[in-house]
Parts: structure tokens; sequence; C-alpha cells
């Protein structure tokens, strides 16, 4: 048997085991009706199913790729810069789970567009916010959606020996079946198998690394040794900025965008709207916070440890970052070991696409369509076959736009986590808790605070140093509350709704 058949082996068993356990949960779900079922599981999630999906959502390609690259490169600095994340999914639910579930079963909400529009009315303000909010999604969450093909496709190429296109089509379209045929049970099902399975790959690809480095303190000095001076006596890779490649400001600003703005990410915010008891709430802060944690950080630092074992030149490995970790798998392990591995990536990878597609096809059926024709919900089967046909050519056009392969996946992820958390966490997350807020203020901070983003980002205003959310976000608070405060007070049936009087 060939190398790339026993590579190829352990990938299309996790294949089928996918397609299966979509199948099933699409069986399960059909006593439901299709819209709660489809968008939100009819709200039955299980606190370990919980942390998982919210884990595998936001545990991405760039976690096994451009993230253990830069690592390879950069050294514990990068860890710092990752290690905001570990309080991700506990920030997440722990803030917003318990009020979005008890408002969004009030309200009968099954989007987070839906929240949006419950909070600040159906007049023109809550609908234009409602509207502009569901395109800004579509754009970055299809954004997100072609940067983890890509990874996921270059990773498959590179360490099974397929051409890039056939390894795109191969997981992308089975990613785009499941998701299309299953809805969000599926998503959440298949989510917590891939869950597993990153962690598995992580283990299989840092057994291979401390193994073949001669164990733990060989690889840290052999770090060590790689490491040019210039940081001190520890050297510029083990330093915690890099040598002062990673300024102080950009590793405090890392707290906003992959720490404290996760809040405002809509596609984990809409799992706190489907979780059955608080009891499964409170067991998925846990799970998520350990399995996060292990994830982010782990692979970060195997990153680091194959500096130890593979001290050659970048461009032999293909000149980027994201050519490290496929290079290691392709060149260091035997083929089924590197199959096994290769599933981790690729289960971060389908995780992924599998949530931002079916949020991303929500906000066009859900939140564009339905609302302004509700009579197209009126025929159940019409509308699931309309709504897979959405989600599948959603799928498609992202897989199509990915054929053209760009580099450093990892910027590509963080320039759309920024986006997105610039255009929700004012209007949701303020809008949940801040009784003052209103629909103009959201209004004005949106469209202030992305097109302050994209300034700096398009022109490379120099920010001292820091990541471009970071000041944007200052920008995005101070128009919702200066916006808030010279605008018309939000309906009353909607205060009454967040904010109940006791």
């Amino acid at each position: 048997m060939t190398n790339t058949f026993l590579i190829l082996l352990p990938i299309a068993l996790f294949l089928v085991m996918l397609m299966g356990l979509s199948l099933w949960a699409e069986r399960a779900g059909r006593r439901n009706r299709f819209a709660g079922e489809y968008f939100l599981g009819d709200r039955s999630l299980k606190g370990f199913v919980l942390a998982m999906t919210l884990v595998a959502t936001y545990g991405s390609v760039s976690s096994f790729v451009s993230g253990p690259g830069l690592a390879w490169q950069l050294g514990l600095g990068w860890v710092v810069f990752a290690a905001p994340q570990i309080i991700a999914g506990f920030l997440i639910l722990g803030v917003a789970g318990k009020k979005m579930a008890v408002v969004s079963r009030a309200a009968g909400a099954l989007t987070v567009i839906d929240m949006i529009r419950a909070r600040y009315g159906d007049g023109r303000g809550g609908r234009t916010l409602a509207a502009l909010l569901a395109v800004l999604m579509l754009v970055f969450f299809t954004t997100m959606m072609i940067g983890q093909f890509i990874g996921g496709a270059q990773i498959f190429s590179k360490a099974a020996g397929v051409s890039y296109g056939w390894g795109l089509v191969l997981f992308g379209a089975v990613t785009v079946l499941y998701t299309a045929f299953g809805g969000f049970r599926a998503v959440a099902v298949t989510d917590t198998a891939c869950a597993v399975l990153m962690l598995v790959g992580m283990g299989a690809l840092g057994w291979n690394i401390l193994e073949t480095g001669g164990g733990l303190a060989q690889v840290m000095a052999n770090v060590a040794a790689a490491a040019p001076r210039g940081a001190g006596s520890e050297g510029v890779l083990l330093s915690p900025t890099s040598g002062g490649a990673l300024a102080t400001s950009l590793l405090l600003s890392a707290w906003v965008l992959v720490g404290f703005g996760t809040l405002g990410l809509p596609q984990s915010a809409v799992r706190c709207m489907s979780y059955r008891r608080s009891s499964d709430l409170h067991q998925a802060m846990i799970v998520s916070t350990v399995v996060c944690g292990a994830l982010m950080i782990g692979m970060t630092v195997m990153g680091v440890f194959a500096r130890g074992m593979l001290d050659v030149p970048l461009s032999e490995m293909g000149g980027t970052t994201d050519a490290v970790m496929p290079y290691l798998i392709a060149n260091y392990m035997d083929p089924v070991t590197a199959g096994v591995t290769l599933i981790g990536p690729l289960a971060a990878t389908m995780s992924t696409v599998s949530s931002l597609l079916l949020a991303a096809a929500s906000a066009i059926m859900k939140d564009l369509v339905l609302f302004h024709r509700p009579e197209a919900g009126r025929n159940e089967a019409r509308l699931r076959m309309t709504t897979r046909l959405m989600t599948g050519a959603l799928g498609l056009l992202a897989l199509i736009l990915a054929l053209e392969p760009l580099d450093v996946i990892a910027w590509i992820n963080l320039f759309a986590f920024g986006g997105l958390e610039l255009a929700f966490l004012m209007p949701l997350i303020g809008g949940l808790f801040w009784r003052g807020a209103t629909a103009g203020g959201a209004l004005v901070s949106v469209a202030g605070s992305i097109a302050f983003y994209l300034a700096v980002t398009i022109f490379k205003i120099p920010m001292g140093g820091a990541h471009a959310i970071a000041p944007c976000m200052v920008v995005a608070a101070v128009l919702f509350v200066a916006g808030s405060r010279l605008t018309p007070a939000s309906p009353a049936k909607a205060i009454d709704l967040f904010f109940p009087r006791r």
C-alpha cells in the first residue's frame, strides 16, 4: 500500500463518520418544527455538547497551521499572544449565556439577528440595524470560510500528497453537505466529534515531536540553541515579546481581539440560546475552558517545540510559516500517524466552516427572506428545501473563492474576527445589559467603528504596535454611548422584555 493511501484511510473513516452522525442528527430532529430545529437544534443541547460545539466553532484551522507556524518562527512570544483565548468559552457562556437563553425564549428568537430586532424594535432604525448586521455577517463569515478552506486544503495537500484542488473538494464538499442537510443539531454533534479528534490530533503531533526531538528537555535545549541572542540571556525565541518582534501593545490588544472581544462573535453567541437547562450551561463553562485552553495553548506550544526538532530554513519548507506544520507531518511521521494527526486540522476547519455556513444561511433565510416575506415559511417542505439549497450555495461560493490560496491564514481569520466583534459586541452585549442602548446608537457605533477599522487596516495607519481592534473598539464604545444619548429610546416593549420589572 502506498503512503498516500495509508494517510487517507483514517481521514476517509473520519469523513464517513461525520456523514453518519449528520444523518443520525437529522433523523433525531424530524419531529420538531423545521426552523427551530434547523437553526437552533430545538434548544436541546446538553452541557458537554454545548461546550464542545463552542470550542470547535472557536478553534479554527489557524490554530493548527498558522498559529503553530508563527510560534515556530517567533517562539514563546506567540504563546503569550494566544493566551487570552483560554477565557473565551467561560466568558461567552458566563456573561451572555443565561440572559440570552431567557430572553430568546421569551421573544421566540432563533438567531442573533432576531435578538437584535427584539432589543431595538421593528422601527426604521431597528430594521436598518438588523439588515446591516446581517450583511456584515455574510461578508465576514464568507471571508472566514475562505480562509478555513484554504488552510485545510493546504495542510491536506502538502501532508497527504494530493493536489490542493482535490483536497479542497474532498473535505469541503463533505462539510457543505452535512451542514446543509443536517442543520444546527448535526453541526453540534459533528462539532463534538471534531473537538475530541482535534485533541487526538494535537496529542499525536506532540508525541511525535517530543519523541523525535529526544524528549522535552532536549527539545527546549535545541530551541534555546536555535534562538538568536537579542532578548537578554534567554534569546529571542524564549522571550515573551520575541525580542521585540511582538510589541507589548500588540500582546495587550490580544486580550481584546481573542479575549474579551469574543463576546461579540455571533457564531459563538448563538450557542448561548441552544442549551436545555442552567446545569448544562454551568457544565459547559467548565468543560469549554479546559478544552479551549488545552487546544489553543497546546497547539501554539507545539509550534515552539517543533523548532527544537525542525531547524530547517523556512525557504526549504515552502517559504511561509503556514507550511511548517504540513512539512513536519509529511517528513517526520509514518503514514498512519500522519493521517490521524491530519484529522485534527481538518476537524478544526470543518467544525468552524459548518458553524459559519449555518449562521450565514440563517442571516439570509431567517433574518432577511422570512422576515420580509413571512408567507414563505408556511410551506415547511418548500422552506426545508430552499434553506438547504441556500446553505449549499453559500458553501459552494466559499469553495470556489478558495481555489486561489492566500498565505498567512491567521491574519485573514483575525481580520474577520475583528470585524465581527466590532459589528456585534456593542449592539448585542451592550443592548443586553444597558437599558439606555438605542438603535441609533448601535447604528452609529457599527458604521463608524467598521469604517475606522477598514481605514486602519487598508492604509496601515500606525497604532503604536497594537492591533487595530483595540482603538477601534474604543471608537465603537464611545459612538455607542454618545449615539444612544442623542437618539430616541428603544420601544417600551423591548425594554420590558430585556429588563423586566421585579
